[in-house]
């Protein structure tokens, strides 16, 4: 499920189910979490194997669940978002081909986004009558703003590398994701793991990721699928 090779520098973190797309179930959120958490390189590279990123949660997994479910599932793809976005490395995403729902959240906790001129990008739950549960309706606004984080989780639209470019959600399109950790990787250690901290939105994650939790086991409670 998860590649796991480390450098001196850079732990590289593979999702690595290409056949799903390399969609989380919840034994992959828990790996995905130990991986990044217990890093002790000053950087991480995550990205997936084949030709997509991630396409979010297992749907195999989310149709078998129920309202108190649901939310528990939600609660804890936010822990590994979480985990992401606490870890003590700068954690870099490196997207090539699609994310979608969930790994457009998985994308968002990392500290850095950067993507292919193949990525492409979409908040998918709305058209299965959900929606990103993982911490996504809060980063997604922090990262691309209310206007931009509005259009993207409403309609369920699809955006190229260069919308996500524009909009902030990635900041460099580059044929090569991985060089660019590698560039992080090449600064002191001591500082980027002084300065991570420093560049963190301050928002209320806590009580965004109760109401986003509870708010999905809502919508499962009522068996969408």
């Amino acid at each position: 499920m998860l590649d796991v090779t480390d450098t001196d520098a850079v732990r590289v973190v593979a999702l690595d189910r290409p056949a799903r797309r390399n969609a989380l179930t919840p034994a992959g959120l828990d790996a995905l979490r130990d991986a990044v958490a217990d890093a002790s390189q000053p950087v991480v590279y995550v990205h997936g194997a084949g030709d997509a990123f991630c396409a979010g949660a297992d749907l195999d997994t989310v149709r078998g669940l129920d309202g108190d479910s649901g939310s528990e599932f939600a609660r804890r793809g936010q822990r590994t978002m979480n985990a992401i976005e606490d870890a003590d490395s700068v954690v870099v995403a490196g997207v090539d081909g699609a994310a979608r729902g969930g790994g457009v959240e998985l994308a968002l906790a990392c500290d850095l986004r950067v993507c292919t001129p193949d990525a492409s990008f979409a908040e998918t739950g709305v058209t299965l009558g959900l929606f990103g549960a993982w911490g996504g309706t809060r980063r997604l606004r922090e990262a691309v703003g209310a206007t931009h984080a509005a259009d993207l989780s409403l309609s369920g639209r699809t955006v190229d590398a260069a919308d996500a470019r524009e909009t902030g959600l990635v900041s460099r399109v580059v044929d090569d994701p991985r060089a660019v950790a590698d560039e992080i990787a090449g600064n002191d250690a001591a500082a980027l793991r002084e300065l991570k901290p420093l560049l963190s939105v301050d928002a209320d994650r806590e009580e965004t990721d109760r109401r986003e939790a509870d708010a999905f086991g809502r919508l499962l409670a009522d068996d969408p699928f």
